[in-house]
């Protein structure tokens, strides 16, 4: 009987709670005409400091400033398809290496552009020479008639006219330069 008593107390209530509606509430997210208007219209500025914004992308840099960085240019042919004087030229027309007013290929990285790596010129010098050498030789015993240092500086006159555009070098007063073409 008590379960019915309290029922019955609670009942009432029960249908008075479906009266009770929540107010209905509107957000709105865009001003009125007339704040836009008190407030400004900045949509051309707005625009134009989106197009301006920082914006993550390449900037164009020129070879030389490329070459000021360090960073060789793109080769044209894969590395491993590169012959020793495909290297030796790149070499040149960098000022890595020069060729010396005696024939041989002669170190000059001080006066570099870009970066290399000091072993492999190393041993591409080393290699370069010794084959110069073999040829100078080769020559000689062809020629016994003529002197090796007299050999030497006709095949340095001809081999200087191949050497590529703007290639270090050494003139006879032993000061470097690159070659005009």
């Amino acid at each position: 009987m008590n379960r019915l008593l309290a029922f019955a107390a609670l009942a009432p209530l029960v249908g008075l709670a479906g009266c009770f509606k929540p107010p209905e509430i509107v957000m709105v997210d865009r001003a009125t005409a007339l704040e836009q208007q008190a407030s400004g219209s900045f949509d051309d500025l707005e625009l134009k400091l989106d197009r301006a914004a920082v914006e993550p992308r390449p900037v164009p840099l020129a070879p030389e400033q490329l070459q000021a960085l360090g960073i060789r240019p793109a080769p044209l042919v894969d590395e491993s398809e590169l012959t020793d004087a495909d290297r030796l030229d790149g070499l040149l027309a960098q000022h890595c290496v020069g060729e010396g007013k005696d024939g041989l290929v002669v170190d000059t990285r001080d006066a570099c552009k870009g970066a290399t790596d000091a072993n492999e010129v190393q041993t591409l010098l080393e290699r370069v020479n010794r084959a110069r050498r073999q040829v100078w030789r080769w020559m000689h015993a062809r020629r016994a008639d003529v002197s090796e240092e007299q050999l030497q500086r006709e095949w340095r006159e001809k081999h200087v006219q191949n050497v590529v555009c703007g290639g270090w070098i050494e003139g006879n007063d032993g000061k470097w330069q690159a070659k005009s073409c």
